[in-house]
């Protein structure tokens, strides 16, 4: 009897203990959030931003998430971690990856001339017998640069816009165009980039393809362009069938009428200026629509690709969309400062900063966001605002958001 006793107690003490571990492990879990929510909670009271989200992720899935601000001011709309807004050029990510997804089933090969997919000829006018590549599109070497028109013909209002709006010109160059004068992307492609094309201007650069790195929208365009050619399957709908849907990013997409429009954010010149709704004709370079929710499932994936257990492509295709492609020769001005800028080195659109951090980073009226991870700690972040940083206290808070994020990435991954 008194054994008996004795073993009752010993449960008793031992199912005690278990649960004041669990409930330790569950304070020590939302003590760093709680706390990183507060203080991301006063950088948000500054104004700076009307609404943005953040995300810490590693490869095991999504540590932390969550939205402050106003997705719309007038009518007291929170932004949340489900708010979908479009996330500028951390879209040309996913033209990377489903370049690589083309070639694991044969339908193209990133050395292959782009004039074997074209309907019309890409010659660069300085050098005609050199042929332009799909790896020199993808690594911003082609010699295909954004002129004037690609800003002033691109950006297209949604329909029922007012007529204001119309004639709206963000930062004298970004022209909103009336919704009736959108165009296919073949014309707006074949109209910059063919010889006798009606806006063919200064897009070519003196410099031998796959000699220079110069950044490139245009040359991003084309490049999902080529894809469509070589699949048969327009762009966002081989995104959506080869990665969207495996990955559950049942947010997101490329235009209005493929979101639920009902959750997009308002976008802001500043705090007090509402933008249009605008798309982009050259959409697969900056016109992905997407939550910080499904941002989150997708950083993951990056990570675990990474380190070679990605789901969407194989091994082999990951280490060749991760490899470091260019080397110093390639750059006329390298950056060398900023260690989350894509533009110290880059794999198949995907950049490197100059500290081994990989992503991507993405701004365009009304928009800026960051997406980058650490390979070293297999830890990555994501921050989308929805209004424009035209000044140094915007930039400044927008790092600040960012190294936030980043003082409290390790405990959480604790």
């Amino acid at each position: 009897m008194i054994k008996h006793s004795i073993t009752i107690l010993l449960l008793i003490i031992m199912t005690a203990a278990c649960k004041n571990r669990k409930q330790t492990a569950q304070t020590d879990i939302h003590e760093p959030k709680d706390s990183l929510t507060a203080e991301i909670g006063e950088i948000s009271k500054k104004g700076i931003f009307n609404g943005f989200a953040v995300a810490i992720v590693n490869e095991k899935g999504t540590l932390y998430q969550k939205g402050f601000g106003f997705a719309d001011i007038k009518n007291s709309k929170p932004y949340t971690h489900s708010t979908i807004q479009n996330i500028a050029s951390i879209s040309k990510t996913f033209v990377g990856m489903a370049l690589l997804k083309a070639r694991e089933t044969g339908k193209l090969k990133l050395d292959d001339p782009i004039n074997q997919y074209l309907p019309f000829k890409v010659i660069n006018p300085h050098f005609p017998d050199i042929a332009i590549t799909i790896r020199h599109l993808a690594t911003h070497t082609s010699g295909i640069v954004d002129n004037e028109f690609y800003l002033t013909k691109n950006y297209i209002l949604k329909e029922k816009q007012n007529a204001e709006a119309s004639a709206l010109v963000f930062d004298d160059t970004q022209v909103f165009n009336p919704t009736d004068s959108i165009i296919t992307m073949e014309e707006f492609l074949r109209n910059l980039l063919a010889e006798k094309g009606k806006w063919n201007k200064d897009v070519y650069l003196q410099n031998k393809p796959g000699d220079i790195y110069e950044y490139s929208n245009t040359g991003t365009t084309l490049a999902a362009f080529v894809l469509e050619k070589a699949t048969g399957v327009p762009f966002d709908q081989y995104t959506a069938e080869h990665i969207l849907k495996p990955l559950r990013m049942n947010a997101s997409n490329w235009h209005f009428n493929q979101v639920n429009i009902a959750d997009y954010s308002r976008l802001y010149a500043n705090p007090a200026t509402v933008l249009p709704f605008y798309e982009m004709i050259s959409y697969p370079d900056g016109n992905f629509i997407t939550s910080v929710n499904d941002l989150s499932l997708y950083l993951t994936e990056l990570i675990k690709g990474y380190n070679r257990h990605g789901t969407i492509l194989s091994k082999e295709s990951y280490k060749e969309y991760f490899r470091p492609q260019l080397s110093a020769r390639n750059f006329i001005d390298r950056n060398n400062k900023n260690p989350f800028s894509e533009s110290y080195n880059t794999g198949i659109f995907i950049g490197f900063g100059y500290t081994g951090y990989i992503g991507h980073t993405g701004g365009d009226p009304g928009v800026c966001s960051l997406m980058f991870f650490d390979p070293a700690t297999k830890t990555g972040r994501i921050l989308v605002v929805n209004t424009s940083i035209s000044d140094k206290s915007g930039n400044d808070t927008f790092y600040q958001i960012w190294q936030t994020l980043e003082k409290y990435q390790g405990r959480l991954s604790l």
